[in-house]
């Protein structure tokens, strides 16, 4: 089991907070000393998910507040929110997403459901959130990738999966891999220009949650690969409190380092106690990196403040 440090004094945002991984991440960190928002699309979810963190640890400081990854304006307005309030950000852990849900569904903004809930959200509120991270002495960002990001592809031609058919299977890969360059070039783009930020990322193995199964069966009550996979339980799997170790030693461990990526060490990488990950080559390569950062900023209409470059 892993020990989160203390982590009394810090603030810190957990996206899909309501749930799975990020409500784990939520109540470890509470219970660390964090001050600890749970972003969630349900406010409803979130504040039982809160009573019940409450429940085993009564001293715990969260707050909860609305955030729809799937729609920019939403983003938008949490982010103002928490920089109203002017409380610098030691740690914000993007978790949630979305998994393979059977048919092409969009975003409010109209972006391919999966790479705009799980990779375009994401980016846009980290950058919206990089003033009240750069408040904090020791900043860091944790983002939940997923090892499915090994066999990703970022196809600039068709980012939101409106040529080709739609594959959820494919599409949740490339939004995971998303995720991953996104770890690696805000890493570089921190150290680039002098910034104490720290840039990590995990992903969960398989761990069991409502997202193999609500992702999958979205908009449709039939059968999928990934729900059958699940249902029939033929590979190796976790509990949440196992699987959110990869995540919260990216958040918290003083031996984390820039661009570090942890998962599972057991068999096949699905299970087993936290160790670094290997990051696929589609990850590293500089040109793609900067590639989909831009494209991400102008898709988003979100860019690097001014201020903090």
């Amino acid at each position: 089991m892993y020990n989160v440090p203390d982590q009394t004094g810090k603030y810190a945002v957990v996206t899909g907070a309501n749930s799975g991984t990020g409500k784990e991440t939520a109540r470890r960190l509470a219970d660390a000393g964090a001050h600890v928002v749970m972003a969630v699309r349900t406010v409803t979810k979130g504040e039982r998910a809160r009573d019940e963190i409450l429940a085993r640890h009564p001293h715990a400081k969260l707050d909860v507040r609305r955030v729809d990854l799937a729609d920019l304006a939403s983003v938008g307005e949490f982010a103002d929110g928490l920089i109203a309030d002017g409380t610098p950000l030691d740690l914000l852990v993007n978790n949630a997403g979305v998994m393979a849900p059977p048919s092409r569904l969009e975003t409010h903004d109209g972006f391919e459901l999966q790479m705009g809930s799980n990779f375009l959200g994401p980016f846009a509120l980290t950058v919206r959130l990089l003033p009240l991270l750069l408040a904090a002495p020791s900043p860091r960002v944790a983002t939940m990738s997923s090892g499915v990001a090994n066999y990703g592809r970022i196809d600039f031609a068709d980012l939101q999966w409106q040529r080709r058919r739609y594959s959820a299977n494919r599409s949740y890969a490339q939004s995971k891999l998303a995720d991953l360059i996104l770890t690696r070039e805000l890493a570089r783009i921190a150290a680039e220009r002098g910034w104490p930020l720290l840039s990590t990322g995990a992903h969960p193995g398989y761990t069991r949650t409502n997202l193999q199964t609500a992702g999958a069966s979205l908009g449709t009550g039939r059968m999928t690969l990934t729900r059958l996979l699940t249902k029939i339980d033929l590979l190796p799997s976790q509990g949440v409190e196992q699987g959110t170790e990869p995540l919260l030693y990216a958040a918290t461990s003083p031996d984390a380092g820039p661009a570090d990526y942890y998962g599972p060490g057991g068999r096949f990488g699905l299970v087993g106690p936290t160790a670094p990950a290997r990051t696929t080559r589609r990850a590293q390569d500089a040109a793609v990196n900067s590639r989909l950062w831009a494209e991400s900023e102008r898709l988003t209409g979100v860019a690097l403040p001014a201020h903090a470059l």
